[in-house]
């Protein structure tokens, strides 16, 4: 049977009314099939007929593996939608919403004859308008544990005053600034509520081409048609890293990629880098790429080039700006560059789907692409001058929050290589290990916590036995409800601190708890750190007087390293649902801490 997704790679859309058609055409076998992707709520709410945003939304989260369930609220209703308890808002419980208010419906009369109120008049009538806004965006906080997702105002487009509106006290413009500046302000640490900025990227595109005011007299459409696969691609920079579905490492070229022209044939004076006109778009690419670096995402090389050639370069090129530090892996040789990402993967213990490839050879993106569907490739421009500025227009490397973790990402896959060296020149894993002078900190949820808590559980898919996928506000409610034991782990050792890597998350009964959740980031599987947690939990239930600890398995497939946790540890093996494996454990029965890691409670 044909799925949604291969049916949409067989009759790509190229315009809104492409999607549109897409959408129309899938059949209901095709949107039952996509049930098996990751699933997501999607609340759309706005102040003008918005269809078919919704269509063409749906299109795009397919492509992307993900299966929508979209409520659109009818026209105009957000302020009912909100304020109602009982509205289908609440009832269909949204993971996400989208709140589209356009400036027309937000000043009314105003938006053409502002200057039909002094500047005081303007002043309270902002500050009128940021209250609701405010009012609304709280309720929802309070009865939704859904991310709210909130557009801010475009700049008028006119002003009666022409060139004089910045001479105006108050004029419209400063007034619609200081809406989308208190806006911010109001929203900064609120980690339920994200503030697009649509002022900017209305900037982007043109007002004049976003309004089409032929739509808008016919049919109240404030946003064009044409630009709205565009707008879901920003929708989806919210709605993937909600998901867990997030960008872990970049994989590069390096001829005509990090550095102009072929470095075997030019040598390291001849290619082109740094402050010239021809050496000053792959110096900023290397710029944009370290940005990324320092923001958590990895960086590694997959070229056909001399080994020596390009550690030479790496370390005395006067104008390099990414050095060797900052490649957790590299692929150096002759070999197939598709073959080179499996085992780049492999090494750095990550997914493909996790991997964003860029090669500036359409023939090796086209080969990974027929290869490794998972791989994101990146269709590169053939010119230089617009490398940084097409990466800059994918959405592909939000995220929701940045950890500590995050930011110390790059040195801790260097330090993931020296104990790669040190595991090669022991005897013997224990000897590794004991060398290791590991050292876990375990700690409870918290607001220090939760955020690195939530990030792990939508990240991690491989040493994860349930792949239940929490946000922050669950998180807290959970924490909050005294029901569930939550801990986080975080290990170091002589080499560096690999931060928070661990996560346990047990529903708390009389007499039995069940494990809901227990994962490892990639980083630390192997080195017994998942130990720790059961003899954690299993202390904390002796303690309780719990008699049985029950464990959950769900199969996927990428859960394969996790799947012989609970007999490897001695669980019971109890049946199988058809969706899950129960497994259980006496508490009674005696675990110990390795004695090769210290332990403390954070």
């Amino acid at each position: 049977m044909e799925t949604a997704k291969s049916f949409i790679m067989r009759n790509p859309p190229y315009s809104a009314a492409d999607y549109v058609l897409i959408s129309r055409q899938l059949t209901k076998e095709m949107n039952d099939q996509a049930g098996s992707g990751r699933q997501v709520k999607i609340a759309l709410l706005s102040s003008f007929t918005i269809q078919p945003l919704p269509e063409i939304l749906k299109v795009k989260c397919l492509i992307d593996g993900i299966n929508p369930d979209i409520y659109t609220a009818p026209y105009n209703q957000y302020t009912q939608e909100i304020l109602d308890l009982n509205s289908f808002l609440y009832a269909f419980k949204p993971d996400i919403i989208f709140l589209f208010i356009d400036l027309r419906s937000l000043l009314g009369d105003h938006f053409f004859l502002p200057y039909q109120i002094n500047s005081m008049g303007r002043k309270a009538m902002i500050s009128e308008k940021l209250d609701q806004l405010l009012m609304l965006v709280n309720k929802v906080n309070l009865h939704s544990s859904a991310k709210v997702v909130v557009h801010n105002f475009e700049m008028p487009g006119f002003s009666p005053m022409g060139i004089l509106e910045s001479k105006q006290e108050y004029g419209i413009c400063e007034a619609v600034q200081m809406l989308n500046q208190r806006l911010r302000e109001s929203w900064k640490d609120n980690g339920q509520v994200f503030l697009f900025d649509y002022q900017a990227w209305s900037a982007c595109y043109g007002q004049y081409n976003l309004f089409d005011p032929k739509y808008y007299y016919l049919g109240d459409v404030k946003f064009n048609f044409e630009y709205m696969p565009k707008l879901c691609d920003v929708y989806l920079g919210y709605i993937k890293p909600l998901l867990g579905i997030l960008v872990k490492c970049i994989v590069v070229d390096l001829d005509n990629t990090l550095w102009g022209g072929v470095l075997g044939e030019d040598g390291m004076e001849g290619i082109r880098l740094g402050p010239t006109p021809a050496g000053r778009p792959y110096w900023e690419f290397q710029k944009f790429l370290l940005s990324l670096y320092q923001r958590g995402i990895i960086l590694a090389i997959n070229s056909k080039n001399n080994v020596a050639e390009v550690m030479n370069v790496l370390a005395q090129h006067p104008h390099m700006v990414l050095r060797k530090e900052h490649f957790a892996a590299e692929r150096i040789n002759w070999l197939d560059k598709a073959e080179n990402l499996r085992s780049l993967a492999a090494e750095l213990n990550i997914g493909l789907d996790s991997i964003v490839f860029i090669d500036d050879d359409p023939l090796n993106r086209e080969i990974v692409k027929g290869s490794l569907p998972d791989v994101m490739v990146v269709d590169f421009p053939e010119d230089s001058a617009l490398y940084v500025s097409s990466l800059q227009q994918l959405t592909i490397w939000n995220v929701l929050q940045v950890t500590t973790e995050d930011q110390q990402k790059g040195k801790m896959y260097a330090a993931q290589r020296r104990r790669q060296e040190m595991l090669q020149s022991s005897r013997s894993v224990e000897e590794y290990l004991r060398g290791l002078d590991m050292k876990a900190a375990i700690f409870p949820a918290n607001d220090f916590t939760i955020p690195r808590i939530s990030q792990m559980t939508l990240k991690t898919n491989q040493f994860n036995l349930t792949t239940r996928r929490y946000t922050e506000e669950q998180i807290h409610e959970l924490a909050a409800s005294n029901q569930y034991l939550i801990a986080a782990v975080q290990v170091s050792d002589k080499f560096g601190d690999n931060g928070i890597t661990g996560l346990v998350m047990a529903e708390m009964g009389a007499k039995r708890w069940r494990i809901d959740n227990f994962l490892l980031s990639c980083r630390i599987i192997g080195r017994k750190i998942e130990d720790v947690l059961l003899a954690y939990v299993l202390e904390q239930a002796r303690q309780a007087g719990v008699t049985v600890i029950a464990g959950e398995f769900i199969p996927t497939a990428k859960n394969i390293p996790a799947q012989d946790f609970y007999s490897a540890h001695a669980f019971r093996y109890i049946g199988d649902d058809g969706q899950r494996q129960i497994w259980e454990l006496e508490v009674d029965q005696h675990f110990a801490y390795p004695d090769f890691i210290q332990i403390s409670m954070g």
